[in-house]
Order: structure tokens, then sequence, then C-alpha cells
């Protein structure tokens, strides 16, 4: 089988794949200083919207960054064939990619990910997207990797409620034990790729490192056939909106 036809068929069957060695060496060395660049300039001057803190006052606390397409080469990112040709063979049509992300668990700091479904959030039918999550650091279970319910891609959307995580603003609300029994616990080295579905269900424990950051780059793409449901997003974003208020967010 095609090494593309292979994990197209894994991502179908689990509703994730990973990839081992996406980035060069090279290559992973350049978009690692760009993160650090970015961060050191850029980051200061982006609404509260955009950067999250575990601790708003401490600035080595920064968890996670959206909307990077305002540095030039985070643009150009997106419309690197190599992510794009990844994202097509697995969605298995045209796509078109989100504005790149980055997270961080730093150590020292108790923030866990709360098991949840991406298209709770994007709203999308049907809901042909993935994720596309690179790690910048070795990533495992002491320092908060991902935990994937795998097949749960072919099971709709679960209930989902507001929760307090900033950046994570619904959570499941049924996550029982049945759920942490059957996860499966991704470990990744820098320069690897892990891709999942946007019904698949996963979360992350918080760094219990006191030392090691879990730092990730991701983007995400949408599939042609995925509309957004209008009235589903309305009523996210309202829900959002509130969350930030409550949080003292500025827009």
């Amino acid at each position: 089988m095609d090494p593309l036809e292979k994990l197209k068929a894994d991502y179908d069957r689990d509703g994730y794949v990973i990839v081992r060695n996406f980035l060069s060496h090279d290559r992973l060395a350049e978009l690692t200083e760009e993160l650090d660049r970015f961060v050191r300039e850029v980051v200061p001057t982006m609404p509260g919207s955009d950067a999250f803190y575990v601790d708003p006052s401490r600035t080595e606390t920064l968890k996670q960054l959206q909307n990077m397409n305002v540095d030039p080469f985070f643009a150009e990112c997106m419309v690197d064939r190599k992510w794009n040709d990844l994202a097509e063979s697995i969605i298995g049509e045209a796509s078109a990619p989100k504005a790149p992300q980055w997270f961080d668990k730093p150590p020292g700091t108790d923030h866990p990910t709360p098991p949840h479904q991406d298209n709770y959030y994007f709203c999308l039918r049907p809901p042909n997207a993935a994720t596309l999550w690179l790690a910048l650091d070795p990533v495992d279970e002491e320092n908060g990797c991902l935990r994937y319910l795998a097949g749960s891609h072919r099971k709709g959307i679960r209930n989902h409620n507001p929760t307090k995580v900033l950046g994570f603003s619904q959570g499941i609300v049924d996550f029982g034990e049945d759920d942490l029994a059957a996860e499966v616990a991704i470990t990744l080295a820098p320069g690897d790729l892990v891709a999942h579905h946007g019904d698949t269900i996963h979360r992350a424990d918080p760094n219990r490192s006191t030392t090691r950051h879990r730092r990730a780059f991701a983007m995400v793409f949408f599939g042609e056939s995925a509309q957004l449901d209008d009235d589903t997003y309305a009523d996210y974003l309202a829900a959002l909106d509130t969350q930030h208020e409550v949080l003292g967010l500025e827009k």
C-alpha cells in the first residue's frame, strides 16, 4: 500500500494518525527559531484573545497562541505544500488551512486540557476537518501528551459544557472511567506530527515535569465539502464571548 494510502486508512479507522519525522532537522530548527522570534517580538503586541497565559501576570506561563498569520513567516506556512498535501491526503479532498496556532504546557503550571472534540468549536457539517499537531519538544505522559479515543470520530458529537480552561472553552460533560480506560497516549519526538479528525475525542493531562516544556505548532484544515452551520456557530460564539468577559479578556 502507498504510504499516503496507509496514513489515510489509519486516519479513517482511528480518527488520528502519527507521522514520524514529518519535518527534517533543518526545517524544524528554522520553525523553532521563528517561533522564538514570534514569542519575543510579536506576542507582546497581541490582544488577550489571541495570546493566553496560565497566569497573565507571568509571561513565562504563555500557553497558547492563535491567529499567528499576522506574521509573514507564519502566513507562508499556510501555503506550504508539505502541510497542505498531508491534510488533503487524509481528509480525502481539497482543503483550506486556518491560521497557525502554538501550544505549550509550561513546567511548574497546572492546566489540563479537557476532553473535547474540535468540531464542537468548528460547527462544520459534514465534519471534514483535520488538526495537524507538530511536536517541538519530546512529548510523553509526564509532560502532558495528547490522549485519543480511537474511533470516536465515527460516533458523533457528545454533549459539551463550558469549562474554566482558557483556550478550550468547552469540554465533554460525561467523559468517564470507561473513556479513560480506552484512551491512547501519544508520545512524540520533536518533528513528529499527529493528525486528528474534527470529531475525534482527545484531551491532555497537566505537565507534571518541573523542568520540561510541552510545545507544539499546529494548523487546522477544513475540507471543501465542510460547511459552517451558522446557527450552531452563532450560539458557540455567544457562549465564548460570555466566557471571555468572565475571564476579563480583551477582544
